[in-house]
């Protein structure tokens, strides 16, 4: 664990992990201006660099800390970011979506009020059709019967360093493990996981672009056993197809992502 000065650390501190991001993380960065902005404070931009070939460090170099940690593997990108971040409370965002102007602001009451140990936001989608909607609600269900949220946590430093961060085991579903975990240590402390219903976070529907906006469910309906793996962090091939290989959205990438998406299915047995 880093050693910090008070002095050191300003008050928040938003990790963004950044794989070949040059399309969308310029309009990331801007939303987090303006949201710093209403609330009226200069807050540590995190950007964890992860196997880019493209102009994603150059747009970031100016407006970001910049952190290198080419794992294929979204908990231990995100981990990189908050040890190398300063704030006490950190915010985790990804790189196609971008916060509402009252994030910080919503963030900051929460936390300020000494009840809740952290949580989430709504996210919207940047478009709708039959396909989106019906999968939100499908991966919503997990989340939605536990109380939890995603898309965007946030949580004080001590706080996020006491559950041990995102658990690196997870290819996939790190997300949903992390709320569990924060959700049971925010009990424990007698502190409530907390849904901040008046902010939100808006995100890209590349993935539907690419795939077809009902590829999830095909993907349910043709393998149910898969599925339910992936969102468990224990199906490595189809974590590997859709978050970690370059080609997800560029068809011309081989060589070494291959392998490093290839390495991945040693990680967690």
């Amino acid at each position: 664990m880093l050693e910090r000065r008070v002095t050191d650390m300003v008050e928040y501190s938003v990790i963004i992990p950044a794989h070949n991001e040059e399309a969308w993380l310029p309009a990331c960065l801007d939303s987090i201006e303006r949201a710093a902005e209403c609330a009226r404070i200069k807050p540590e931009i995190v950007v964890v660099l992860n196997r880019c070939e493209d102009r994603t460090e150059d747009l970031a170099r100016p407006r970001a800390v910049l952190v290198r940690e080419e794992a294929p593997n979204l908990a231990r990108i995100r981990n990189a970011g908050a040890r190398a971040s300063t704030g006490r409370t950190l915010i985790t965002l990804d790189a196609d979506s971008r916060m509402a102007p009252n994030l910080f602001i919503e963030v900051g009451r929460a936390l300020e009020s000494g009840r809740y140990v952290g949580g989430g936001v709504p996210v919207r989608a940047e478009r709708v059709s039959p396909g989106i909607v019906a999968t939100g609600i499908l991966l919503l269900i997990p989340f939605l019967v536990r109380g939890l949220s995603g898309g965007l946590f946030w949580c004080g430093r001590p706080d996020f360093e006491a559950i041990g961060g995102f658990d690196e085991r997870w290819l996939s579903g790190e997300d949903f493990d992390f709320a569990v975990r924060l959700k049971k240590h925010g009990r424990a402390t007698a502190r409530k996981f907390a849904t901040l219903w008046r902010t939100h976070i808006l995100t890209s529907c590349r993935k539907f672009d690419r795939w077809g906006d009902w590829f999830v469910w095909k993907i349910l309906l043709r393998d149910p056993r898969g599925f339910v793996a992936t969102y468990r962090g224990r199906n490595p091939a189809l974590a590997n197809r859709f978050w970690y290989a370059a080609e997800r959205f560029r068809d011309s990438k081989a060589g070494a992502d291959d392998q490093a998406v290839r390495n991945n299915s040693r990680i967690r047995s």
